[in-house]
């Protein structure tokens, strides 16, 4: 998901320096989100793998 907010940041500099401001300005509000939503879902996970570890090493 990262991948895809650097993409979208990258298309909307490069609409910016030829002027399309509006296709920029919405490009740049979707890499926004979709970074927000991978920061929160990379969090998540951490804290998922954290929980499930700490739960095996109790068993062991």
């Amino acid at each position: 998901m990262y991948g895809w907010a650097f993409l979208f940041a990258i298309v909307a500099l490069i609409a910016a320096i030829f002027g399309f401001s509006g296709v920029a300005g919405a490009l740049a509000n979707v890499a926004l989100i979709i970074f927000l939503i991978a920061l929160v879902a990379t969090v998540i996970f951490f804290v998922m793998g954290w929980k499930a570890a700490k739960s095996i090493d109790r068993k062991l």
